[in-house]
């Protein structure tokens, strides 16, 4: 999940967001939210990872229509300044992005909030080593493969600092998460920050291969959100409370057949089933009832202080944003 937010939001909302900009902030507390959708189309963004995969599960399982809604688009995206062009120029009503990213968009300031935690990466996203560094005090001098502005940029600037460190420390080597770890199986770099299925790839290629440091050291550092538009949270909030009804149905069914559901985002995303079950145990996807404590209680108080921190570390984020400007918990409240 690729990032270029100095500027790159600043310019889009600048150019197509005048107006919206200029909107008071919508907060569906401020009327009660029907329990009937409005009619219409709700178009929805996304990109192929597994975690955004319960979408794909309602839409195979006919829950979108269960809960009232007639038409969503799951509108599929490659990059992320796609999903971030099309969210701010007002083509997606809602989209599925990293937490980080979403701090970025408002801190640009395009108005959207946060209505739902999808899930957050536990061991999906990882430094991994080979066998001559085995911690991070270790990466000291060392060369180390990242993708920059991406979620493995995130992380690595975490573990570092959480060790006294910062990436002075050590010998950047820019390169796309996916070659990373295959750099690290070609004896290139001693160290690699990816993610899954990458992980997995080096981890069975060379039995060297450690997880190093996890994104489950923070759980929510690597987490991925669903944004939704002011101006449709306001003209259209039971389409919204829907659509967070959808995805928990879509996580019972999915719970309760687990294999039957990974296969559906298993073919959504492109990949084979047999190759993504270790990444799929490295994510841990959220329930509406889950929403309804994190939104207002860790996630709000602790999770979201430590991506914002980390995001600037990262020269990710420039700019301050804070919880109450950007989440909205009274859809999950209000859902049952």
């Amino acid at each position: 999940m690729t990032l270029n937010l100095a500027g790159q939001f600043r310019a889009l909302v600048m150019a197509v967001a005048v107006g919206l900009t200029a909107a008071p902030t919508a907060h569906a507390a401020d009327a009660a939210i029907p329990t009937t959708p409005e009619a219409g189309s709700f178009k929805i963004g996304i990109e192929p990872w597994l975690g955004y995969g319960q979408w794909h599960v309602a839409e195979a399982k006919g829950l979108f229509k269960t809960n009232g809604l007639s038409d969503v688009q799951i509108v599929n995206f490659a990059e992320d300044k796609g999903i971030n062009a099309a969210l701010a120029s007002g083509q997606l009503d809602a989209a599925n992005i990293a937490t980080h990213t979403a701090m970025g968009m408002v801190a640009a300031g395009l108005p959207v909030k946060i209505v739902l935690l999808l899930d957050v990466s536990m061991t999906a996203d990882a430094i991994v080593a080979g066998k001559d560094v085995t911690s991070i005090a270790g990466l000291k001098g060392k060369q180390v493969a990242f993708e920059e502005g991406t979620t493995s940029d995130i992380l690595l600037k975490y573990a570092l600092a959480r060790n006294g460190m910062s990436v002075a420390d050590i010998q950047p080597v820019p390169m796309p998460a996916a070659d990373a770890g295959g750099a690290l199986i070609a004896g290139q770099v001693p160290v690699a920050v990816t993610y899954e299925p990458y992980l997995t790839v080096a981890m069975a290629q060379n039995k060297d291969v450690k997880l190093l440091f996890t994104a489950g050291e923070d759980p929510g550092l690597i987490s991925d959100v669903l944004v939704v538009r002011d101006e449709v949270i306001k003209s259209r909030p039971g389409q919204v409370l829907a659509m967070i009804k959808s995805w928990d149905a879509a996580l019972k069914d999915y719970n309760a057949d687990t294999s039957g559901g990974r296969a559906i985002i298993a073919k959504a995303v492109g990949s084979d089933v047999k190759d993504l079950n270790t990444a799929f145990d490295g994510v841990r996807y959220y329930s509406l009832a889950e929403n309804k404590t994190a939104l207002t209680g860790d996630f709000t108080t602790k999770t979201f202080a430590d991506v914002e921190a980390a995001a600037k570390n990262a020269k990710l984020l420039q700019a301050d944003v804070t919880p109450e400007q950007m989440i909205d918990p009274s859809f999950v409240k209000a859902a049952e």
